[in-house]
């Protein structure tokens, strides 16, 4: 993602440092912008996985191009993204797939982050299998059989017991519990980051080796490496609540994009326009397949996805 270089990119380095461990709370400070009389900047969070790339993307040429805002973008991760929205340090957050302890706080406590309604898109996390691999072992899509295949699973990182990988430490993930408390003959093991971890998927599907991951829906993978899910105990309001007792499958949410308090307040037709910003899992798709598989930039993977879309696209300004 395009990122312009400004002081904000070392201020949120020292505030991730700060609010990861609670050490303080930061909420009170001002923004960076907010001497800046009438200044027509957007400050967008954009998080490292790319469906949420193509949703910056996309707003970040509106904004240019439709409304004359200058739109700064910066890269911070689940959890510090909130600490920094409250703080006016970014104005918008346009995918969060689930933080009640931080909407609890900020949204309802606070008050210092506003909803800013869906984004259209409902994401799941789940553990999926390559296609190819279901098809020679159907039953392996039922976790009470994971352990009867671990052994296909195993690699150098996991030693005698079958690999589980996962992305980012960062992401939400409950896989650790998940295999302990369903007694699983398998080893969490992070490929450090989503694009190191679609390098490692591609890779075995080329091979037509087995894996078993941790992966998530929508995502443009799925039209090169066709994967199947597999089945965990089903999901129920609640069995998430401890994360030491994780014994369910992860629900299916609505994903959700937050504003900055103020920013939301009086931030203007920017303001209005995110608030409006809504679209499908295949407009996402698309975008991203350009930027991931196509290596388009960002910016020409919005452009032309805005070039072929404006009666979509033309009702988030009206």
């Amino acid at each position: 993602m395009r990122v312009r270089k400004t002081a904000l990119v070392a201020a949120l380095s020292s505030l991730a440092l700060l609010t990861g461990c609670g050490a303080a709370d930061m909420t009170k400070q001002a923004s960076p912008f907010a001497g800046a009389q009438g200044a027509k900047t957007v400050t967008l969070s954009v998080q490292s996985w790319v469906g949420a790339q193509a949703n910056v993307a996309v707003a970040q040429y509106i904004l240019e191009h439709e409304l004359g805002y200058r739109v700064d973008t910066v890269q911070v991760d689940e959890v510090p993204a909130w600490d920094a929205l409250s703080q006016g340090r970014v104005d918008a957050l346009l995918e969060d797939w689930g933080h009640p302890e931080q909407e609890q706080r900020y949204v309802k406590d606070k008050k210092t982050i506003t909803d800013g309604g869906e984004l259209g898109v409902t994401g799941h996390i789940g553990w999926f299998v390559p296609t190819y691999l279901a098809k020679q072992h159907p039953d392996i899509t039922n976790w009470k059989n994971l352990n009867k295949y671990s052994h296909l699973f195993r690699t150098p990182e996991s030693g005698d017991k079958g690999q589980l990988m996962d992305g980012s430490p960062s992401y939400v993930t409950n896989d650790k519990a998940l295999v302990k408390n369903l007694k699983l003959d398998y080893q969490v093991v992070f490929a450090g980051s989503e694009a190191a971890q679609i390098t490692q998927m591609r890779q075995f599907a080329k091979e037509k080796k087995p894996f078993l991951t941790y992966w998530y829906t929508p995502q443009w993978l799925f039209k090169k490496v066709p994967m199947t899910e597999v089945k965990l105990p089903p999901y129920k309001e609640g069995c998430d609540a401890d994360p030491e007792k994780v014994a369910c499958a992860y629900p299916h949410t609505p994903l959700k994009k937050y504003l900055n308090s103020g920013f939301a307040k009086n931030g203007g037709k920017a303001a209005a326009f995110l608030k409006k910003f809504e679209w499908t899992t295949e407009d996402q798709n698309e975008v991203s397949l350009m930027i991931a598989d196509k290596k388009m930039t960002p910016e020409d993977a919005a452009k032309k996805w805005v070039d072929s879309h404006k009666s979509t696209w033309k009702k988030w300004l009206s």
